[in-house]
């Protein structure tokens, strides 16, 4: 009987010991993947961001003042097929005076002109969005509900409307990872290494021009100081100096040849080209990362990114979704993701 007490207890405690494993394991999985922190909040003021840091989870780095804020996220999913419209479209503040021609593919005033063509490659529909601005402040960025953080997500339309965007595509879900630069808009959000540092980042700075850079080569601080206003992280780079970067072999990780893609180029000053294609459906089969590149060339890129691709993949335009974006071929909807690129005052 005394020997059975002693079996029980070890037993009791192994049990004990593996239940508080198996939770430690699942709540590491929920805060890398699902749980939404946030660390940073971008409050809107008279025209220039204003960053404040969310209590006692670190702070950006910004020339403005930042303060303590609490924060609280809650995300949702949308479903759009592809050609709705949302009734929110743009409104160019700046340019309300001036004379603006729209139509499904283009939009034009004195500061904004942009063209979208559609056309077929490599069994695949591809959206090219050749763009021409006055000043390259009109390139921005945006983040999820304003917020800098983990896992905080929202659709790419949702964010392209909420900052009056003209034209919007995904970002680089600078969210899905704990490391790497984040730099949006002039401001620092997170300054360590990018743990899969042999892919470089395309920095864009203030004067409107590209350079391709590798995070273990200059520091964050040091890209601001040198005039970097935004700052991707997913790559590779697909041109550069006018030739593909990337062979026929190359691919992200462990992803699939043929993928939905988006990337961004530059083809002269405040002359850029977004690239958005279909994929993983009947319809469209995708494009690897050389034919990929092959599109950004064709239309004149000296420049051009690959950014975070999938079911991420969106194209916006002046209230519509322009692409199919979907994850499995099965349903058109929007990934929600953690920032945007868009053109917009």
């Amino acid at each position: 009987m005394h020997n059975k007490k002693l079996l029980k207890k070890p037993l009791a405690v192994c049990l004990a010991t593996g239940l508080l494993t198996a939770s430690l394991d699942s709540y590491v999985l929920l805060k890398t993947f699902v749980i939404s922190e946030v660390q940073a909040v971008v409050v809107k003021n008279t025209g220039s961001d204003i960053v404040q840091a969310a209590e006692n989870t670190g702070t950006a780095n910004t020339s403005s003042n930042t303060t303590a804020n609490d924060t609280e996220n809650t995300g949702t999913t949308t479903t759009v097929e592809n050609g709705s419209t949302n009734n929110s479209a743009v409104t160019a503040t700046e340019s309300s005076e001036s004379e603006r021609t729209v139509t499904d593919s283009s939009y034009k005033d004195s500061n904004v002109d942009i063209n979208i063509t559609t056309v077929r490659k490599n069994n695949t529909t591809v959206y090219v969005a050749d763009i021409k601005l006055s000043d390259s402040s009109y390139l921005k960025t945006a983040l999820a509900y304003d917020s800098f953080g983990t896992n905080v997500t929202e659709t790419t339309s949702s964010m392209a409307t909420n900052n009056n965007a003209i034209l919007a595509v995904n970002g680089d879900y600078y969210g899905a990872d704990r490391s790497g630069y984040v730099i949006k808009n002039g401001v620092i959000y997170r300054n360590t290494v990018r743990s899969d540092s042999e892919y470089p980042d395309l920095a864009v700075y203030k004067d409107g021009s590209f350079k391709i850079i590798y995070e273990t080569e200059v520091t964050a601080e040091e890209l601001l100081a040198d005039g970097v206003v935004n700052l991707f992280a997913f790559g590779p780079s697909l041109v550069e100096n006018g030739e593909i970067s990337v062979d026929q072999n190359t691919e992200v990780r462990q992803a699939m040849t043929k993928n939905p893609r988006t990337a961004i180029g530059i083809v002269d000053k405040n002359h850029y080209i977004l690239v958005v294609s279909d994929g993983r459906t009947s319809e469209s089969e995708g494009l690897s990362l050389y034919e990929l590149a092959e599109v950004l060339k064709e239309y004149g890129a000296t420049t051009a990114y690959n950014l975070d691709g999938g079911g991420s993949s969106t194209m916006y335009f002046n209230g519509n979704i322009v692409n199919n974006p979907t994850t499995n071929g099965h349903r058109i909807s929007e990934r929600e993701v953690s920032d945007i690129v868009y053109i917009g005052y």
